[in-house]
């Protein structure tokens, strides 16, 4: 199920930060999923494969789906100063006896939520990824009670290495991603339990 303070509220982010609001994705979202998805820069680390144009509605209903499913998936970051959507960051649930895409229920306990995040390239360099992907770590271990999350990252992709490595993830196993060769699975630390 969606976060609570976003079902019907046409647009209202779930999240903010300083800079930045995070929001659940919609159909209208469909240019600026495409400056994301069509670009071969962008899509390098995301599975290699450019999105035709005529297929980003699909990654879309994909995306909404997820949230369906498991009341977790990807957050479309936007600029709060214009709205202007700068890329997502969010939840993807892996199965790791294949490392293939799933649902927490279908996984059982071999799911492994995966902290992710994508900016279009006109966004790069800024700190726009730490922020929300800080945001959206906050928010899975608070809300959703995720207290174990992985983020995969391909063994050369040295800018999200670096956001990573600034969330205080570490890097452990390497594995065969179904969609993408390998990558190295960043283990995020532990919630820091607070004590009342």
């Amino acid at each position: 199920m969606p976060p609570q303070s976003q079902r019907g509220a046409g647009g209202r982010y779930v999240l903010e930060t300083e800079r930045l609001g995070l929001r659940l994705p919609s159909l209208e979202d469909e240019e600026p999923a495409a400056e994301l998805l069509t670009d071969p820069a962008v899509m390098r680390f995301l599975g290699g494969e450019v999105v035709p144009r005529e297929h980003v509605p699909e990654v879309i209903a994909k995306w909404l789906r997820r949230w369906e499913e498991d009341g977790i998936g990807p957050f479309v970051i936007e600029r709060r100063r214009d709205r202007r959507v700068l890329g997502r960051a969010g939840l993807l649930v892996w199965d790791a006896r294949g490392w293939t895409h799933s649902t927490l229920a279908a996984a059982g306990r071999h799911a492994r939520p995966e902290l992710g995040w994508a900016l279009a390239r006109a966004h790069w360099g800024a700190g726009y990824a730490t922020e929300a992907a800080r945001a959206v770590r906050d928010w899975a271990r608070e809300e959703r009670q995720l207290r174990r999350l992985i983020s995969l990252i391909a063994p050369d992709n040295v800018a999200s290495q670096r956001v990573a490595k600034r969330l205080g993830a570490i890097p452990t196993d390497t594995v065969s991603l179904f969609d993408s060769g390998d990558a190295v699975v960043w283990a995020h630390p532990p919630a820091v339990e607070r004590v009342e």
